[in-house]
């Protein structure tokens, strides 16, 4: 790559001639971009950062300083084969944050979506799956293989034990300790996490309508009120189409996540 087409890049900045930045990209000082690296328009990356891997990025996304991104995972199996990490557009990415590539024990691919904030201090290993629009606090950890939907929101010092999942709209308190799956719309706290009550006010500020939120707390009943084992909870949810008509797209969604919940895995309930 030829530093005088991209006018962005300081002078004490290392770019490996193979890499490929759009012209309109802006990397400060002492930052490394490795060779195999795309970099999409109007993404700027601070000072000091390392960026290295099969690692693509999308547009507009904004690198703080002293980040390390798409290193190898820290998976003692992994030999050097060519995974990759996958941003989209418009992620925030603050201070002092590692994101893995993915690693061959699973699709070889951590990915990111869009419009996702991303806090100092968060750690992303190897083959995580994280939605858009999400959130994350500082120091909030995810081990390996965890999948994080849509709109979550993670306190601050969340630690999440490998092979999770968190679904849409969810949301954890600050230190919080995930074991389990964290079931769409359902909000949690503690050390192990424990479900304190659905994302009602963060349902609400993205537009579901008075009838989507009934349809959430009717789930919230099913799966926490009524002393239900988890199997009647899932057929009870699986009906509540025929009273709730308006949220079949939010009831499905559930259904889905919940069917996919492995026995030994569970849900936090």
């Amino acid at each position: 790559m030829d530093k005088t087409v991209v006018t962005g890049i300081h002078s004490t900045a290392l770019i490996d001639p193979r890499a490929q930045l759009d012209s309109s990209v802006s990397v400060g000082p002492y930052s490394v971009v490795g060779p195999h690296v795309k970099i999409g328009a109007g993404t700027t990356i601070g000072a000091h950062c390392v960026i290295e891997g099969h690692t693509t990025m999308g547009r507009d996304n904004q690198i703080f300083q002293f980040n390390s991104i798409g290193a190898i995972p820290q998976d003692k199996k992994y030999a050097g084969e060519p995974c990759e990490l996958r941003i989209g557009d418009r992620n925030t990415i603050r201070e002092f944050c590692t994101l893995n590539i993915g690693s061959p024990g699973d699709t070889g691919v951590t990915s990111i979506g869009n419009d996702n904030w991303i806090m100092a201090y968060v750690h992303l290993a190897h083959d995580c799956v994280v939605g858009n629009h999400t959130i994350f606090a500082n120091n909030s950890q995810l081990a390996g293989h965890v999948h994080v939907g849509d709109w979550v929101i993670l306190g601050g010092f969340t630690v999440v034990h490998q092979f999770v999942r968190l679904g849409a709209h969810s949301m954890t308190a600050m230190c919080s300790l995930l074991f389990a799956d964290l079931p769409p719309y359902v909000m949690c706290q503690g050390q192990p996490a424990g479900a304190r009550s659905m994302n009602f006010e963060g349902l609400r500020r993205r537009g579901f309508s008075p009838e989507r939120v009934a349809a959430v707390k009717a789930m919230q009943r099913a799966l926490y009120r009524d002393d239900l084992t988890l199997e009647q909870s899932k057929a009870r949810i699986a009906e509540l189409p025929l009273s709730h008509p308006t949220a079949v797209d939010d009831i499905a969604m559930m259904v889905e996540f919940l069917a996919e919940t492995s026995p030994q895995r569970g849900i936090v309930r």
